[in-house]
């Protein structure tokens, strides 16, 4: 089987080295060299990758993924598609290799976006960006999609892993006006109009974002429970923003009864009640977080959710309701999931002390 990992790039020097490390094992890697001026190319091509270079104008993702991949090697098996911010982790090559039998055209892995400040998951879901040579494209001016050209048959891939490690100062500058012109080009699509009212409330735009995520759960084809319930919680981080707790809380509830497998929109009310200082309110919806037990594998998985904070709002409001034995539970819970958390540890120990005061004065 020979495996062709393929990428493309711009400035991205610093990232060099840990890529070709990670990408070690593979048949080649190919890199489309987008424009930099800080010597990628060249560090790439030391490292022993192939690179080519041209500038893209205008500017559009899939062009330049469809232009990388023309770029691998007709005899390719298979193809992995990386960034130079992503690192394929230990054992990679070996997972393809079971998990690519007779017929499989693509593969399913375990795709880690986004680290906790520890070091831990955080945003985690399956991806699909490792396909054959043949009989896929590009699609899409951002947020591209990796498109079949006739039947496929994707395979999950047991045991491989992919991890973002992106640098937190790159600018997503690009991608608004990019996603407006998606929209344009396909107003009835109900991804890009899902990911451009996301992109104007990243970008503090609350009432074009507002707008445009009531556009895309009222289109006909936004079928997807999940990234409705998603669009309903941003719409109610907008009202929050704009403070108006009333709108953004039922916009939350909207969102819980959208998609009731999921916790971010419970989470968020339970935010929102201790922000407020309802304490039974909050409560309550940090018991409700809790109750969903089951972490799905969407890009929509938000981490907070999933962490010591349900645990943690759970035990501050029993402390605030004098519900002292309830708070040491929840405090413990939360500080078993962030063991190193000062703030965490101190709520404890004086929730503790409460406590021993408690019996002191009964006895």
């Amino acid at each position: 089987m020979t495996i062709y990992v393929y990428a493309i790039a711009k400035n991205e020097k610093k990232f060099a080295e840990r890529f070709m490390r990670s990408s070690a094992g593979a048949d080649g890697v190919v890199v489309l060299d987008t424009g930099s001026t800080d010597g990628t190319p060249d560090a790439l091509r030391g490292l022993g990758a192939e690179v080519s270079v041209a500038e893209l104008i205008p500017w559009r993702f899939d062009r330049a993924r469809n232009f990388a991949l023309s770029l691998v090697p007709a005899d390719a098996d298979v193809c992995v598609a990386l960034d130079l911010d992503e690192v394929l982790c230990e054992g990679w090559r070996e997972a393809i290799e079971a998990a690519w039998t007779e017929g499989v055209t693509r593969g399913r892995y375990e795709y880690v976006w986004s680290h906790t400040d520890a070091g831990g998951d955080g945003v985690v879901f399956l991806a699909d960006k490792i396909h054959a040579r043949y009989g896929y494209h590009w699609r899409y001016p951002v947020h591209e999609t990796l498109c079949a050209d006739w039947p496929e048959t994707a395979a999950r891939i047991p045991g491989l892993r992919i991890e973002h490690w992106p640098d937190a100062g790159k600018s997503r500058g690009s991608y608004l006006p990019l996603l407006e012109l998606a929209v344009r080009e396909e107003p009835d699509n109900d991804r890009h109009m899902h990911y451009l009212g996301r992109e104007y409330y990243f970008h503090r735009h609350y009432g074009e974002a507002i707008e445009t995520l009531v556009r895309h759960i009222h289109m006909p084809a936004a079928n997807w429970a999940a990234e409705r319930a998603q669009s309903m919680l941003y719409i109610g981080r907008c009202f929050e923003a704009l403070g108006d707790d009333w709108e953004a809380a039922q916009w939350y509830i909207r969102a819980v009864g959208e998609d009731t497998t999921r916790r971010e929109a419970r989470y968020a009310l339970a935010r929102l009640k201790y922000r407020t200082q309802d304490w039974r309110a909050c409560l309550d919806w940090a018991k409700r977080t809790l109750e969903v037990t089951e972490r799905d594998l969407s890009y929509m998985t938000e981490p907070e959710a999933w962490g010591a904070e349900p645990y943690d709002l759970a035990a501050i409001a029993c402390w605030h309701l004098r519900r002292l034995e309830d708070a040491e539970n929840y405090a413990e819970t939360a500080l078993c999931h962030a063991p190193e958390d000062e703030r965490l540890q101190n709520n404890l120990r004086v929730i503790r002390e409460a406590m021993s005061d408690d019996r002191r004065h009964d006895g």
